[in-house]
């Protein structure tokens, strides 16, 4: 199995020498006109824009779900997995690379899969979005997807209302909320933002935004929150922030700071509490879905995960 790499490496590379020493000796007595019929297995991409060290979850998912639907990795299909470690910039190169080699499709979160439907219109590209397709750009309509892009929505964004409900019975005495933001706010959390900020000034509240693009950021922006008084947090819906859960976690511990997330793995790592649909989940679709480009390769109708309530 090719597990992802550890954070510090770009990408972890299955090729077909690698795959045939772990056949074991026996591999390399093959006669070369068997090998050559042997059919090539299905090749997929597998790209991030955060570090693959903190995915491990949601790669597990991936495979799961490909199991389910017959593939096993190393057997019948292999995976090329790329990260750009949150430099969002080198995003475009690592898909010119997946593209070179071939892969038979592109899985990635919002910010890959944007880059990846930008460089190809062939390859076919299965997104994992917490955020609206379609806003976002990622699909032009939900039911019928068109292009090559199509993919698993856990719409994270869309549960503002009751995360915001939920935080003002944990601090109902707050006279500030904090926000925190991912940095160049894609439509869809732009969306999100201006939801809080409505939602925040209608109960007399005030609203403080930070936005945040590294550990130092982060830091910085729990010391300015503060510095301002905010009563309670509220945590924007982004990839960069769901790598750094565990940090984000402490940092609002340690500023007593009561915080509501949208992904329950917050929660496993120390936060108080998560509210919004699966993203684990949202990838285990992905690797059924991802089966069917393998299986048929054609693209199926746009698939959404059904919402699952999560609180802790």
């Amino acid at each position: 199995m090719n597990d992802p790499q550890p954070e510090g490496h770009v990408a972890s590379h299955i090729g077909r020498r690698k795959f045939l020493a772990t056949l074991g000796g026996a591999a390399a007595a093959w006669p070369l006109a068997a090998r050559a019929q042997q059919p090539a297995m299905p090749v997929i991409g597998f790209l991030r824009d955060t570090s693959l060290a903190d995915a491990t979850h949601l790669v597990a998912a991936f495979r799961q779900g490909l199991k389910e639907a017959g593939f096993i990795e190393g057997q019948n299909v292999l995976i090329e997995y790329r990260s750009a470690e949150d430099q969002a910039h080198r995003l475009p190169a690592l898909v010119d690379d997946l593209v070179r080699r071939q892969v038979a499709l592109i899985v990635g979160n919002t910010p890959s899969s944007l880059a990846a439907k930008a460089a190809t219109t062939t390859v076919p590209i299965v997104f994992v979005s917490g955020n609206d397709p379609v806003i976002n750009g990622l699909v032009p309509n939900l039911n019928r997807p068109g292009g090559n892009t199509t993919g698993v929505s856990f719409l994270s964004s869309a549960s503002v209302t009751k995360r915001l409900e939920l935080l003002r019975q944990l601090a109902p005495k707050a006279a500030a909320i904090a926000m925190l933001v991912g940095p160049n706010l894609a439509p869809d959390t732009e969306r999100e933002l201006r939801d809080v900020q409505a939602a925040v000034h209608a109960s007399g509240q005030e609203l403080i935004v930070v936005e945040a693009a590294s550990d130092r950021d982060i830091e910085g922006a729990f010391a300015t929150f503060a510095q301002r008084g905010a009563g309670a947090l509220f945590i924007g819906s982004t990839p960069i922030f769901n790598s750094r859960r565990e940090r984000v976690a402490a940092l609002a511990v340690r500023h007593a700071l009561p915080a509501t997330y949208s992904l329950r793995e917050f929660a496993t790592a120390g936060g108080l509490m998560s509210y919004g649909t699966s993203i684990t989940d949202a990838y285990r679709l992905a690797g059924t879905y991802a089966s069917a480009f393998s299986k048929a390769r054609s693209r199926p109708t746009c698939r959404f995960s059904s919402p699952r309530n999560l609180t802790s």
